[in-house]
């Protein structure tokens, strides 16, 4: 397997290092030949992995071009969550207070290059902060209290390293170079009261209130206990064996903290973490369903770099997408290049990438609800009321925000619209999805995977029923066996 570092400026790069590679993070997302490449590994080394920079978009390509990164998105969204790394380290809290126990004041800071601190004593508490977090080079702040507790936990730029330490982080950047596995913590499963996490507040909730009163219903039938839970009950959540997300899905609202805290306590869970991560943005799912060969609408990840050479290949209209618009918002259309030029220079300040969509208009979308694989239901959406998309939310009427919907057997669907739902969700892996698909000139192409699909009374269950409830209910009973 090919071994690539990304580093911001690759001129800065400290360290000589045997097979391996070298290149910018501009590079990496850039150039068409890193996004053919296959079998890479990419050790992502820059910066910043704040969220939506290039730091977190290396790791986000990477693993849609089917690349082994390190860190994981997952690893960079987890570090943001004080709440979440306190949980994890509780894991291995008996190894933080032993190594700890002999320093005298009451702040402690911990480097860790490559998974090892330059001080022996620290290399067992060193490695298990790696183990969970995989972020090459981190930082951990302790303070004392009545036990050694984290402050804070960052990843760090290597031009953060002080110059006494470069000379080890040298060698234990060899000796991690050279290992051909890079562990990651072994995450289990076990059993049976579910939590419905809901939103009040939710613009767009995706199961109405019909919905929820039936699946409390049904899971009583089966003996599943459910309670609808809101943001506010994270603490309660461990209390419940199983986890079903039905709120609005965003990498930073606290639908991804429950998933995330759900699945570090075994909790099953419907959506996982992974899926909230690569659905939720456009970038990822454009990149992956490009590699999967997979038709779409014509589709550019725009850049600062391209961003003029775009409409040569969408044409007019174009459909521009911030990476996290869900539900028609962030979505917007541009019908000249004045247009154009001033919704891209607004979207570029807030994402270093977004997405350029040609304009396919069409009178509904498809959208086949997929659970572990197997198709549950069919619908058509048809569009909002004198509008191009599903959802219009500047409609003055309440009626007019969203378009009429058709339930249909799954036998009626068009085989190749099933075919390529199914192709699509299995980039996803395991769980609920719902594939959006748009046949124009008779050719099907996937529009959107949507890890948090609708599940409304008198739409997706007008068809099946009570199916529809119980069949993901037992998918929380297989996850728990």
């Amino acid at each position: 397997m090919n071994k690539y570092v990304v580093v911001n400026q690759v001129e800065k790069w400290k360290f000589s290092i045997e097979n391996i590679t070298v290149i910018s993070s501009q590079e990496y997302l850039t150039n068409p030949k890193y996004s053919l490449l296959k079998k890479a590994r990419i050790f992502n080394l820059c910066k910043d992995y704040s969220y939506q920079s290039k730091g977190y978009y290396v790791s986000l390509l990477a693993e849609a071009r089917g690349h082994s990164a390190i860190p994981t998105i997952k690893n960079i969204v987890d570090l943001k969550a004080l709440e979440l790394v306190r949980i994890v380290s509780e894991e291995f809290d008996d190894s933080i207070q032993n190594s700890l126990k002999n320093i005298k004041s009451r702040d402690f800071t911990l480097s860790i290059y490559f998974g090892q601190n330059v001080a022996q004593k620290y290399k067992e508490v060193s490695s298990l902060f790696y183990k969970h977090f995989q972020v090459p080079f981190l930082r951990v702040k302790f303070n004392h209290t009545t036990k050694w507790n984290i402050q804070s936990i960052k990843a760090i730029a290597e031009s953060e390293i002080p110059a006494d330490h470069l000379e080890s982080v040298h060698v234990f950047a060899n000796q991690y170079f050279s290992k051909k596995r890079y562990d990651t913590p072994k995450l289990t499963k076990s059993d049976f009261d579910l939590a419905i996490l809901v939103n009040p507040n939710d613009p767009a909730p995706p199961s109405n209130a019909k919905a929820l009163k039936k699946f409390v219903e049904i899971a009583e039938k089966m003996n599943i206990y459910a309670e609808i839970i809101e943001p506010k009950d994270l603490s309660r959540l461990t209390s419940f064996d199983a986890l079903f997300i039905r709120q609005s899905t965003e990498v930073n609202n606290e639908a991804y903290a429950f998933a995330r805290k759900a699945q570090q306590e075994s909790i099953a869970i419907i959506d996982y973490p992974d899926a909230i991560l690569k659905c939720c943005n456009k970038v990822y799912m454009a990149e992956a369903l490009n590699n999967a060969n997979i038709a779409t609408p014509k589709t550019i990840i725009v850049h600062k770099d391209n961003r003029n050479e775009v409409l040569e290949k969408t044409g007019l209209p174009c459909v521009l997408k911030a990476p996290d618009s869900t539900f028609s918002f962030g979505v917007k259309k541009a019908k000249t290049v004045e247009e154009y030029d001033d919704l891209v220079t607004s979207m570029l300040k807030e994402s270093d990438l977004i997405i350029a969509q040609e304009f396919c208009p069409s009178d509904y979308d498809w959208r086949i609800g997929i659970l572990d694989d197997v198709p549950f239901y069919a619908c058509k959406y048809y569009m909002a009321k004198g509008h191009w998309q599903i959802y219009n939310w500047d409609a003055k009427k309440k009626d007019d925000q969203d378009g009429n919907a058709d339930c249909l057997p799954i036998e009626k669907v068009p085989k190749k619209v099933l075919k390529m739902a199914l192709k699509s969700a299995k980039l996803m892996g395991k769980g609920l999805y719902g594939i959006d698909i748009k046949v124009v000139n008779n050719v099907p192409m996937v529009i959107e995977i949507n890890d948090n699909p609708n599940i409304d009374f008198g739409v997706e269950d007008a068809f099946y029923g009570d199916a529809i409830y119980t069949q993901i209910l037992n998918a929380f009973k297989q996850r728990l066996e």
